[in-house]
Order: structure tokens, then C-alpha cells, then sequence
């Protein structure tokens, strides 16, 4: 039997379009547990740094931004959210600009160092949790109990997004075949597997399965 006291951690990696975010809900509802999407916090900094026009090549200015920016982020499963400045965001980091530009701002290492520090006391202050990402296994949560590298073929995965933005297949395959490149070449904290994480290919999968096989891989763990 779990010890409801100790505190649970789950890290959930992998690329766009693998299903992380749905997935990640799912198990976190599941464990009565808190949520967190560490890429909308870089949406979040991404979506500011346009919004004050500040060129993506000046790495000291987009740092100025995520240092001056209040970001309010909400860890319910079944209402996660993100404010700006005391302004609700959600809408606005999922617009096409800020899925152009995100790589780009995260690739910033005073960001991502700002951002980590700001996730993990999230974590530290939750007793348990799911969080999801590109870096959670290898950096944000190296000690997490569970980590899942969540992956699916590239046409699927562009099959998924494409259905969920209303863009075209083409040009969703080669939007995600950019970022892949950029997040997983960037010198800080790129886009990899932990070398302890489970990996799951969720190309022929339901959500429901996938869910399943990780509460299963959660009992042993937690046993």
C-alpha cells in the first residue's frame, strides 16, 4: 500500500505531439495529484517577450523579461492555468507566433535556469505531483519515482496536432521536425531521454491504455 505521506513524484517527457499533456492530466487525476506543464511557463516568457517586442536574438533582453514577469501557474488536473502579469493566458501562449517562437526562448540559459528554479519549488512544495516537459527527467527532476519518455512517429504525432489546430498535415510535420531540431541540438538542458526512463511509443496506443500501463508501472514503484 502507498504511503499517502510521501511525497510522488512523476516526470513525463518527450517531444510535441506524443501525447504528454493529455496523458499527463490523466495520471495526475488519477492520483489525486497536482499538475504541472513547464512548457507553457516557457510559452508564458515567450508569449511577453513578443508582446514587448523584443528582438529573439537578444538573449539579455528576453532574460530582463522572464525576470521582470509575474507568472501565475495553476497545478489542477482538471483546470490547469497561466496568467501573465495578473492576466489570464491560456488562450494566448497556444497562438500560432508563440509556438514559432518558443524554441528560440527557451534556448536562453538564464530562462531556463529562472524557469527550473521556479518548478522545482512548485514540486517541493507539492506532495504529489506530475509534471511534464522536455528536461523534467534529466534536469527539472532527476530523482523523480517515475519517468516516462512519451514518443510516437513523426506522422502521428503531426496527425495529432494538425487535428488539434486545424493547420494542414505538411505544415505541421515540418513545424515539429524544426522544433525537434532545436530543442533536442540547444546547449542548455536539450531535449533527451533520462537514461532511467521508461519509454513508451504511443503511436498505436489510446489514452486510456497508456494511462493504465503507467498507473501500472506506478504501483510497483510505489509498492
Amino acid at each position: 500500500m502507498r504511503d499517502e505521506s510521501r511525497q510522488l513524484v512523476v516526470a513525463v517527457d518527450g517531444p510535441s505531439g506524443s501525447g504528454k499533456s493529455t496523458i499527463s492530466r490523466r495520471v495526475a487525476q488519477a492520483l489525486d495529484a497536482r499538475y504541472l506543464d513547464t512548457g507553457a511557463m516557457y510559452r508564458a516568457v515567450t508569449f511577453a517577450v513578443l508582446r514587448d517586442g523584443v528582438d529573439l536574438r537578444d538573449a539579455d533582453k528576453i532574460t530582463a523579461v522572464a525576470e521582470g514577469l509575474r507568472l501565475g501557474i495553476g497545478t489542477d488536473p482538471l483546470d490547469p492555468h497561466i496568467s501573465v502579469d495578473g492576466i489570464a493566458a491560456d488562450r494566448e501562449i497556444r497562438g500560432p507566433e508563440v509556438t514559432r517562437a518558443v524554441s528560440a526562448v527557451s534556448a536562453v540559459p538564464a530562462v531556463r535556469a529562472l524557469l527550473v528554479a521556479q518548478q522545482r519549488a512548485i514540486i517541493a512544495a507539492s506532495v504529489r505531483i506530475v509534471v511534464e516537459g522536455r528536461d523534467i527527467g534529466t534536469v527539472v527532476a532527476p530523482d523523480a519515482d517515475l519517468k516516462v519518455y512519451l514518443t510516437a512517429s513523426a506522422d502521428e504525432r503531426a496527425r495529432r496536432r494538425s487535428s488539434e489546430n486545424a493547420a494542414s498535415h505538411a505544415a505541421t510535420a515540418a513545424d515539429l521536425a524544426r522544433r525537434d531540431r532545436l530543442d533536442s541540438t540547444r546547449a542548455a538542458d536539450p531535449l533527451r531521454r533520462a537514461d532511467d526512463a521508461v519509454v513508451l511509443d504511443t503511436t498505436a496506443l489510446g489514452i486510456d491504455e497508456v494511462v493504465e500501463r503507467l498507473q501500472r508501472m506506478l504501483e510497483k514503484v510505489t509498492a
